[in-house]
């Protein structure tokens, strides 16, 4: 199509689109605007809050620092969960992995030594070898099992109550592209 034709064929849809038209869509939008009536439900108001005094003021908070020092010096009375598990952990020598985190570490591979799969494990761009008996993380994590695959371990973590409990752990291998 060319130019001319264009244009003629604009010209005529503008020329459609006259005062009547105009007035009518007007009328149109009128109409529909009176006609249309929206539904709202009201909001319920919000549930009247009730403060509550405290009244474990005598008691010792569960997540109180002071708790967890005094465990950790001994000076609550030793249940058998307290001193059968902590009790060695804290008269040893700590490791030199046990100052990171276990969320910091990742399993980079492993390899044999003298007969015994050795796990290589990386913390700060620093490579480490970690074999079965070594402790890692910050929880007293003794290193149970390595496979090719992971690093397999136990934690001493405080429960809810204050006790010691043992909890499973492990560092998996993590591929090229997760690292």
């Amino acid at each position: 199509m060319t130019r001319t034709g264009l244009l003629a064929l604009a010209a005529a849809g503008l020329v459609a689109c006259g005062p009547s038209a105009e007035g009518e869509l007007q009328q149109w939008m009128v109409s529909e605007r009176n006609s249309i009536r929206p539904s709202v439900t009201p909001i319920e108001p919000p549930a009247r809050f009730d403060p509550q005094a405290y009244v474990g003021e005598t008691e010792q908070p569960p997540f109180d620092p002071e708790k967890l020092t005094s465990v950790l010096r001994g000076s609550l009375p030793p249940t058998l969960s307290n001193s059968a598990l902590i009790e060695a952990e804290l008269n040893r020598r700590k490791e030199p992995l046990e100052a990171y985190p276990l969320d910091t570490m990742v399993m980079v591979g492993s390899l044999m030594r003298q007969g015994q799969l050795v796990a290589l494990v990386k913390v700060n761009d620093l490579l480490y070898q970690v074999r079965r008996g070594n402790y890692l993380g910050q929880n007293f994590g003794r290193v149970n099992s390595i496979s090719e695959t992971e690093v397999v371990l136990r934690e001493i973590v405080q429960d809810g109550a204050g006790d010691w409990i043992e909890r499973p752990a492990a560092l998996q291998l993590q591929e090229e592209g997760t690292r």
